[in-house]
């Protein structure tokens, strides 16, 4: 006898073979021994997942000679003709070659006659969204009203090109993909029959490259045993399948983390050499980074992880790298995958993002990088507690009293910690060089700004986010923060700096930044427009003539700085 491959001679025979779809076997088991099947299903879902044999097996059961029953025998006649094909009531058709109307008018008119060997006359339509709409308008009445002797059941991997009124006559059931850990105990079953001997982790390795799929799975298993001597070992999946082993990709990952640009790339060029697939390897780092991100979302939901094991190796990176880092891995990997499906060289596109993620901060792509401001905010809250009390109590006035009562003075220390606001004298004299210009060149480029902050320095945009400029000069500009602690922390200095590198680069020359809180910068405007609409000596100057208004300098100065929408002149 021939020999058969794995995936047709462990082809499911019965609803407890079905792996991985007990929510569909469960409901048909029980529709099979009440006596209440549908005339007609919709069976939809990935490749290979048992679709067309769960409708093998409900043809057999319905036609069993022990019927009703919760499993066909696979033992009488009609469960055997049926298994080997010599009974003609069971019809199996392949919509992909035959999706004409005449297949379908020929359907419609042999449907009306009585089955000749077994009970119920079943169709089985494959890829049954491959039929043309003519053949789909032919089916539908037939579809919806059919002979009580017979039963429709129509696959298809692709439900959403089926037309609604199609849909709407059947039962649907959606198959789903199948997990790693089904498909690993499936494929232990098999090889134990068939005293083959694997290693555990080349069963993973295989359940991994069948993405859900029990026949993908069975296939290259099947391969895999052709290619061993004797033994499958994962050596001999990696290379029947192109993937790379996890060891191989936690060490891509950490020359990512430790900026060995040289060492990624020799990682890589070890990769090409072995003849691997570059799309391929870069749809496996996807994964692996997507399961190292839902590992730190929840460690203990093995499942829903694809790709990876949670191994010492694994487990110690995910922990180290940072989330923000694991998106823009992802993005930048997801970029380059699009790019090499449409180039001749995809090792260039390959080596391009490995150099890009080699080459970032490498104290960015950490946890430990990233501030916790719990602490500090804390600090802030107790602060901010007790200068209300100081308030409350009274404080020390310049000359060391208290309430009136002398104080020795005592030794101050100046603060490390950059003060929220500067001085109002400082922000008046840059508003004294500040125009409506300079604020409208600043606020037009704000949006880049703070796009580049974000791509060096993630915790200063998150700090910065808040700010809005309010004034602008040649050398200076004014941001305002609705709250303390975000002015606070843009003080710092290594956030200060960023962003003023980061204005210059922009604005094309070194400005200053300052900062003020919004109710402050109320307070700052009205007291400069007011101070400027007074004469040196202090006394307001006498309303000025109609035909002087317009070339009015401190008007002209004022309406610079905040606009004319703000200026009100009385007379």
């Amino acid at each position: 006898m021939a020999y058969q491959a794995l995936y047709r001679l462990y082809r499911p025979q019965q609803f407890q073979d079905v792996v991985g779809q007990e929510h569909i076997t469960k409901t048909l088991q029980n529709a099979l021994t009440q006596e209440k099947l549908s005339h007609a299903y919709l069976f939809s879902g990935p490749r290979g997942t048992g679709k067309t044999s769960a409708a093998k097996i409900i043809a057999k059961a319905i036609n069993c000679e022990k019927a009703p029953v919760r499993e066909p025998c696979n033992e009488c006649d009609a469960c055997r003709g049926i298994m080997n094909g010599s009974i003609s009531d069971v019809i199996e058709i392949d919509a992909a070659s035959n999706n004409g109307v005449d297949e379908i008018r020929d359907i419609r008119d042999k449907v009306k006659y009585a089955p000749s060997a077994v009970q119920y006359k079943v169709y089985i339509i494959d890829e049954v969204h491959m039929l043309s709409i003519g053949a789909f308008n032919a089916l539908l009445k037939t579809l919806e009203e059919p002979p009580k002797h017979v039963i429709f059941i129509l696959a298809t991997t692709e439900p959403h090109k089926i037309p609604l009124t199609i849909i709407s006559r059947c039962q649907r059931f959606d198959f789903r993909r199948i997990t790693s850990q089904a498909l690993v105990s499936r494929m232990n079953t098999v090889i134990e029959s068939q005293s083959i001997q694997a290693e555990g982790e080349a069963l993973h390795l295989v359940a991994r490259a069948a993405e859900g799929g029990m026949r993908d799975a069975l296939s290259i298993l099947d391969q895999a045993v052709s290619y061993s001597e004797g033994n499958v070992t994962t050596e001999d999946v990696l290379a029947v399948t192109g993937s790379v082993s996890q060891s191989f990709l936690s060490e891509i990952t950490k020359a990512f983390q430790d900026d060995d640009a040289v060492g990624a790339l020799r990682h890589v060029n070890q990769l090409i050499e072995r003849g691997k697939d570059p799309v391929r390897f870069i749809a496996d780092l996807i994964y692996y980074y997507r399961d190292m991100l839902l590992y730190q979302a929840a460690p203990n939901l093995e499942e829903v992880r694809d790709r990876a094991q949670a191994d010492q190796e694994f487990e110690t990176l995910a922990k180290q790298a940072s989330r923000e880092w694991i998106y823009e891995v992802i993005d930048t990997l997801n970029q380059s995958q699009q790019e090499m499906k449409w180039t001749n060289n995809p090792k260039i596109y390959l080596e391009l993002a490995i150099v890009k993620l080699s080459q970032g901060n490498a104290s960015a792509k950490t946890q430990e990088s990233s501030i916790d401001v719990q602490p500090l905010i804390q600090r802030i809250e107790k602060l901010e507690q007790e200068l209300k009390t100081l308030k409350a109590t009274g404080v020390a006035s310049v000359n060391g009293t208290v309430n009136g009562e002398q104080k020795q003075p005592k030794r101050t220390f100046q603060s490390k910690t950059p003060k929220a606001k500067v001085s109002t004298g400082r922000i008046k004299e840059m508003l004294n060089g500040a125009s409506k210009k300079d604020l409208q060149i600043l606020r037009g480029k704000w949006g880049d700004i703070m796009e580049d902050i974000k791509s060096r320095m993630v915790n200063a945009h998150a700090w910065m986010v808040a700010a809005t400029p309010v004034a602008s000069s040649n050398g200076a500009f004014l941001l305002a923060f609705q709250h303390e602690l975000h002015s606070q922390m843009a003080n710092k200095d290594n956030i200060r700096e960023c962003v003023e590198a980061v204005v210059a680069e922009r604005i094309g020359h070194p400005m200053t930044m300052m900062t003020i809180l919004e109710e402050d910068w109320k307070t700052v405007k009205e007291s400069y427009i007011k101070e400027q609409r007074q004469t040196p000596s202090g006394e307001e100057e006498e309303a000025p003539k109609q035909e002087e208004k317009e070339e009015d300098p401190v008007v002209n100065e004022a309406i610079k700085l905040v606009g004319p929408d703000l200026i009100e002149i009385e007379d």
